[in-house]
């Protein structure tokens, strides 16, 4: 995002002091940033990508990310708009674990807690045993997810556990996953990923190979195979992805992969706690171009006090002229109904 250069000397006063309250106020998160990241970032005006995932988790309070964070809820909301996305079956859920039926996990079947991350339970012909599932999801639900990293769209959700039908992946074939970066409607790229085969290759939204590595798998020896099954998930999940996106500044949709089709998997608010990073500088400076935080859920609402000062020097710093909205890396668009079903 370009910023504007003729920023009134006010505003860049009132945008100090912001930077110093909102440090004061959150010292341990700006700490953690500097430790893992390497430099002081500002928390009141931030450029950087990791900066803005910062601001967004003290500053942009959205009510849509609760419910997004949410896994149950997220489920509802997908479902309202993108009926005709298959989404996995919840086949039970509950506050108290003890009332998952013994039959559910005598199967295959995936436990999972609806408040917070890695907090699943891969169940495979009975193993593992009962009492090891029960004890994990009453540890998981006695927990307040993201107050470690400020993640703070997680703290208001209600505990549940839930079991989940568990979907053939195509791991070892296409993919496991397909993770889509959306900006405003706008795809900056997409992420597949195998889990099975312990791969992954970014994408642009056309399906085209993006130079660069994630954290995750980060050897070139690591980079998914490129098959035309899988550049057609590709474009599919490129096209879907803002449909759930709507018009969120910033979002990832993720979806998970068979041999036949896409499924919904989560919408994530927080990727990577915000402290995602790349070896291709060029991905994230594409988010940071596409990402509008005069678009964000705060710098849309009316504010008041010292509040409505720091909105109004926020917008201004952020104030671009009309060719800086000109969309980028758009897919050709495939109709969803006729998505293969």
């Amino acid at each position: 995002m370009r910023t504007n250069a003729k920023l009134s000397l006010w505003h860049r006063f009132v945008l100090a002091v912001a930077r110093l309250l909102i440090t004061m106020r959150h010292p341990v998160l700006v700490f953690r940033f500097f430790r893992r990241l390497g430099y002081m970032p500002n928390p009141a005006a931030p450029e950087r990508y990791n900066e803005r995932m910062l601001w967004r988790k003290v500053i942009d309070h959205n009510p849509l990310f609760v419910t997004l964070s949410d896994k149950l809820a997220a489920k509802d909301y997908i479902r309202r708009v993108c009926p005709d996305l298959p989404v996995p079956r919840t086949l039970w859920r509950g506050r108290d674990p003890d009332d998952i039926p013994p039959s559910l996990l005598a199967g295959d079947v995936i436990v999972k807690a609806n408040h917070g991350c890695d907090m699943n339970v891969f169940v495979s012909g009975g193993e593992p045993d009962r009492a090891t599932v029960l004890r994990k999801m009453k540890r998981w639900l006695g927990k307040q997810h993201g107050r470690r990293f400020g993640e703070w769209a997680y703290w208001s959700i209600v505990p549940e556990a839930f079991v989940e039908e568990t979907l053939p992946l195509s791991g070892g074939r296409i993919a496991t996953e397909i993770k889509v970066q959306v900006c405003s409607g706008v795809v900056c790229h997409v992420r597949a990923e195998d889990k099975k085969a312990l791969m992954s290759r970014l994408f642009d939204p056309n399906g085209n190979p993006l130079p660069g590595r994630d954290i995750d798998y980060p050897r070139e020896d690591q980079a998914l195979p490129v098959t035309p099954r899988l550049v057609e998930f590709i474009r599919q999940a490129a096209e879907i992805g803002p449909h759930i996106a709507g018009d969120l500044d910033y979002v990832r949709v993720d979806f998970l992969v068979t041999d036949e089709r896409l499924f919904a998997g989560e919408v994530t608010i927080y990727t990577a706690a915000g402290y995602s990073t790349w070896s291709n500088p060029a991905i994230s400076a594409d988010i940071e171009r596409l990402w509008r935080l005069d678009q964000s859920d705060y710098l849309r609402r009316r504010h008041t006090g010292f509040a409505r000062l720091y909105a109004d020097a926020l917008r201004a710093k952020y104030a671009r002229d009309g060719g800086d909205l000109a969309p980028v890396n758009q897919v050709e668009k495939t109709p969803l109904q006729s998505l293969p079903g």
